[in-house]
């Protein structure tokens, strides 16, 4: 029977740090912790590789402000109503038909 290595006992940082091995031995339980909320750092050769987070913490940290477009910043402008108007009230000249 194989024995898992207890939870990593190291000085408090600002999240817990696993060691590569013991995180995928331990793997159900770094999920665990992370799903609650606690991001959880993987380490390779003693330097940090990667951070385990929850879904939503990650979809917060990856989402992106969408700009709009220029065409939708000039279709929201106040000047955009002007320019309706002004262009409303100038006469329209007959032209000569092309066919």
């Amino acid at each position: 029977m194989n024995r898992v290595a207890p939870l990593p006992q190291a000085e408090p940082r600002p999240h817990p740090t696993w060691p590569l091995g013991q995180a995928k031995a331990r793997f159900s339980h770094v999920v665990r912790l992370a799903r609650s909320g606690q991001p959880q750092r993987v380490t390779v050769h003693g330097h940090d590789a990667v951070v385990i987070v929850s879904t939503p913490e990650f979809e917060r940290l990856t989402a992106r402000h969408v700009s709009p477009t220029l065409h939708e910043l000039l279709s929201q402008s106040p000047l955009n109503r002007v320019g309706r108007r002004a262009a409303a009230s100038k006469p329209v000249l007959a032209g000569r038909s092309v066919t």
